[in-house]
């Protein structure tokens, strides 16, 4: 009782008037516009309750390789969950956050993809309106504020509302969450309101292991009148939708799938824009809120069809309602996620988005018949309603539009390819039988071209998919995609730290491992890096997941020191490898130094010849090459690329000093042009500086940092550029359209990559004077084709410059046409001469049937053609006895004689006496076989063609 009055008192110091006027401007008369649902929701929490208000961060997750895009308001805190954030970073401070968070679920375990456009609820985009308690209040404070907003200022209907709790599960230990149950009791929910779900419904989990806990959901009646509607609650119907859900973490999954109570715990709380829009302006569905009837009358614009009237199922004749809630959804993911720098691609999200693309164009074309450039034409109002909340959509509007219209044309252009196989492998089948899932798939991995789509054409022509042998193929993709260790290797769980031993060495007031000895080292004599020693004090042991003071002999464990000179990847730059006692490996973390560097220098270079528009999307140094990608246009041409080295070359000839310096985060973010500002950095943050102080590149209104790299990084670098003696920009390609990847070697490898391009050329060069004497021999020209083919492939794989690469190959596409372009004359030459010899032989005869020496079946094809050629009314079979014991054989038969003698027919026949194979169209096919059965062929040829010609 106690408890329950210090609850009341509580909620009476909370219940102040607090309105947020309400002023509809897009939406219908009396009902809030998204826009106003959105800010009231962020202004309660900020200004009311305390919490800092965080902007989204963007949908490609940073630092998570398991996840394709964020898809829940909490991706970005997970390091605060699993105690994992850096204790001087920004993040680690945070005690009550509140954001509104773009989220993506399509692909993965989430993945609500191919729902989308059935319903009027399901969404591959959608905004998550959160607020966050890192040890501060928990279950009675988030659920008192959570009815506060909804009951006092949005003024939602108390007896609308269900509340759901944890109802337990004895199979874990876990008793009912009744804490819970009292404080929605306690704030004036009826009990008949408030209702216990099991594990399934009311255990929220990040995943097979780590934070996890109990929740209590937020469910709106849509019908209400006074009815009673628990019994719908948590059972699909679209009148009763959960609308909040309130996570309380407390425990911890372990690996054995037992739980531990966390050592602090968390509130996480979601709540979908969306739904929370249909609530409150007095709609059914998403899809008839301010937020996407723009849209969707954009469409109706676009398309000049019946306009939207939200129907689903057999009522929607056609799918066209359907087809306007895919294509209004589709774009909105595909505006949020391109701004984001995800772009249609291959692989990962990349191919996830290249697939939500690809479905909206076809729902424009196939159903809703729409002209080309629809969906990117909508861009425009997706700007609109959403440019407010994410600035970011305003600034990029053009550039998505632009990628919208490449890959709209680029899907065209598969799926008349598609259909073309598709047509051509039903032609090759034999009847009654199934349509090839090798083919299938590789329409499906390759061309992008709709799975539902191939069945559907086979549908029109009787046909079926072989969907087993598909199935067996997909999954054996999967597995392949999947990957993970070797069979047999065990992930190693005593080298990262779980949340409970962290706690464990933080209320033991062990201090955080010192690494700044990882800065100690200077320039000696001659110019040679000399790296300090560490002397260092165990102070415990990691093993299994626990901490020790021993470990047996034979056993791995983990080693916690008070401090390290070892450098652990962080920034994109690979770990040191090395052993206590022993100095480890010098030359290894000498050239990530170098490679580190040069890093910074490429960023900068990049920036001073493409534009300052070009950005970092993603770097990684290791001891061998750099790797940088970056936004562009387009691919980089061979002179923006030679441009791009000598300027990285200038600075290390300068051997500028590299400076470096702690300094406060804020003041760090006013360096003009500082680059790579919007990460998770410590406080104070690490600054480095190529040849300019750190201390001028501070200075008010200093523009020196825009003359130089200036970064933040907390990686180790030369203390003096021209130890990196070299750069060499060795690959450069698109990874999806607008993100380049270039990979670079510096020092010993750079001169090895200068040195194999100077021979390749020297190679090139060789050829390309052996090709201007124009030899009038076949074989010698097919020699020099055969030596280019090789160079080529030579060029492609060498690490070379590749400005030096895309300089060769090409010159090696102009030798290749050139030598094709010889041996096709020559062999034209040859045949005329030998078909002009044929024609003497056997003047005004309806059939030639003979041999004639030919040096390919080439050149035999080409005599059959020109004897046809002279001789219109003529079919022609010519056997080529080759000095290997092979026989070549090629046939054309005249047009009058069709359909009755077919070449392909004939070829076969004659072939098959040489125990050989054939095949071709009824005009013109060839083959070959072995030269004991020619004779007995030549025979057979006479006799076919007789058998067609006097029927």
């Amino acid at each position: 009782m106690a408890a329950a009055g210090r609850l009341r008192r509580r909620v009476l110091l909370l219940a102040v008037p607090w309105r947020w006027r309400c002023s509809p401007r897009r939406g219908a008369a009396g009902c809030p516009p998204a826009g106003q649902v959105r800010a009231a929701f962020l202004r309660f929490f900020e200004e009311r309750h305390g919490h800092r208000r965080l902007p989204s961060a963007p949908v490609r997750p940073r630092g998570d390789p398991r996840l394709l895009f964020v898809n829940a308001g909490m991706n970005q805190f997970k390091p605060i969950f699993l105690g994992t954030a850096h204790p001087r970073s920004e993040l680690a401070q945070h005690r009550r956050v509140v954001n509104s968070q773009k989220c993506v679920r399509a692909g993965g375990k989430h993945n609500d993809l191919e729902d989308v456009g059935r319903d009027t609820y399901h969404h591959t985009f959608f905004e998550m309106l959160g607020n966050w308690s890192f040890g501060d209040y928990f279950k009675e404070e988030a659920c008192s504020m959570a009815w506060e907003l909804l009951t006092e200022v949005y003024e939602i209907p108390k007896d609308r509302l269900y509340v759901t709790y944890f109802a337990g599960d004895s199979s874990l230990g876990l008793s009912a969450d009744e804490e819970c149950r009292d404080v929605w009791l306690c704030l004036g929910v009826p009990a008949s309101h408030v209702l216990p779900f099991p594990l399934k419904d009311n255990f929220w989990e990040m995943g097979d292991t780590g934070p996890c806990g109990p929740c209590t959901e937020i469910h709106y009646d849509h019908v209400g009148g006074g009815r009673n509607a628990a019994a719908l609650v948590n059972q699909g119907s679209p009148d009763v939708v959960e609308i909040w859900n309130l996570v309380f973490m407390q425990y911890s999954r372990e690996v054995e799938g037992n739980l531990l109570p966390l050592p602090q715990h968390h509130v996480d709380t979601g709540m979908g824009l969306e739904r929370l829009v249909t609530v409150l302006q007095n709609k059914h569905s998403n899809y008839d809120t301010d937020l996407f009837t723009p849209i969707l009358d954009a469409i109706h614009k676009g398309c000049g069809g019946p306009r939207y009237q939200g129907l689903v199922g057999d009522a929607d004749v056609g799918h066209v309602n359907m087809a306007y809630r895919v294509v209004a959804d589709h774009v909105r993911a595909l505006c949020v996620c391109i701004t984001d720098g995800i772009y249609p691609g291959f692989s990962g999200a990349e191919l996830v988005l290249r697939r939500i693309l690809r479905r909206a164009v076809r729902f424009c074309s196939e159903v809703l018949h729409a002209p080309p450039g629809l969906l990117a034409s909508l861009v425009p109002t997706v700007v609109e309603v959403l440019g407010d909340a994410y600035p970011e959509l305003t600034k990029n509007a053009d550039q998505i539009m632009d990628v919208i219209n490449e890959n709209e044309a680029a899907f065209q252009s598969s799926l008349e390819r598609g259909r073309r196989i598709i047509e051509r492998t039903v032609q090759q089948m034999e009847p009654s039988t199934y349509f090839p899932a090798e083919v299938a798939w590789s329409l499906y991995g390759n061309l992008g071209f709709p799975l539902d789509l191939i069945d559907l054409i086979l549908e029109e022509k009787g046909i079926s998919l072989d969907s087993a042998a598909f199935n067996e193929l997909a999954l054996e993709d999967a597995k392949q995609k999947a990957g993970g260790p070797p069979a047999g290797q065990l992930e190693d769980t005593n080298t990262c730290l779980d949340v409970h031993s962290l706690a464990q060495l933080r209320s033991s007031n062990v201090p955080a491992t010192d690494d700044s000895p990882k800065y100690a080292y200077t320039l000696g004599q001659h110019g040679r890096y000399e790296f300090s020693p560490c002397q260092a004090t165990v102070l415990i042991l990691y093993r299994d997941q626990s901490l020790q003071k021993e470990v047996g002999a034979g056993q791995r464990c983990g080693v916690i020191l008070d401090r390290t000179n070892f450098y652990a990847e962080q920034g994109g730059q690979a770990s040191d490898q090395g052993y206590m006692i022993h100095l480890g490996q010098q030359a290894q973390r000498l050239a990530c130094m170098a490679n580190h560097t040069a890093t910074h220098l490429l960023n900068f270079a990049l920036r001073h010849v493409l534009g300052d528009n070009t950005e970092q999307r993603g770097s990684h140094v290791t001891a061998e090459w750099l790797r940088f990608d970056f936004n562009t246009t387009g691919p980089v041409t061979v002179e923006q690329l030679q441009q791009v080295e000598q300027v990285v070359q200038d600075v290390i000839k300068r051997n500028e000093v590299v400076h470096t310096a702690e300094v406060p985060l804020m003041l760090a973010r006013r360096v003009q042009g500082l680059r790579a500002v919007d990460e998770g950095y410590p406080d104070p943050v690490r600054i480095v500086s190529l040849g300019v102080p750190v201390e001028s590149v501070l200075t008010c209104n200093s523009e020196a940092a825009m003359q130089t790299s200036v970064e933040l990084c907390c990686g180790t670098h030369l203390l003096q550029t021209g130890a990196m003696e070299d750069l060499a920009i060795i690959s450069e390609r698109q990874l999806v359209k607008g993100i380049s990847r270039v990979i670079a070697v510096t020092g010993s490898q750079a001169k090895q990559a200068r040195e194999a391009g100077q021979c390749l050329a020297m190679e090139v060069d060789s050829v390309s004077l052996r090709m201007k004497e124009r030899s009038a021999s076949i074989p010698e020209m097919q020699n020099l084709s055969k030596e280019v083919g090789q160079l080529t492939k030579m060029v492609a794989s060498t690490p070379v410059p590749q400005w030096q690469r895309k300089e060769l190959q090409t010159i090696l596409k102009v030798l290749q046409r050139t030598a094709n372009t010889a041996i096709k004359k020559l062999e034209m030459q040859q045949a005329e001469e030998k078909a002009q010899s044929m024609l003497a032989k056997h003047c005004n005869q309806p059939v030639i049937i003979d041999t004639v020496p030919a040096d390919s079946l080439s050149i035999l094809m080409k005599v059959v053609n020109q004897l046809c050629d002279k001789s219109p009314g003529t079919s022609v079979l010519l056997l080529s006895p080759q000095a290997s014991g092979e026989v070549l054989c090629a046939c054309q038969v005249s047009k009058n004689c069709l359909p009755v003698f077919s070449a392909a027919d004939w070829a076969v026949a004659v072939c098959t006496q040489m125990e050989g194979k054939a095949g071709g169209s009824p005009v013109v096919a060839k083959g070959s076989g072995n030269a004991k059965g020619m004779q007995r062929a030549l025979t057979t040829a006479l006799e076919f063609a007789q058998s067609k010609l006097l029927k």
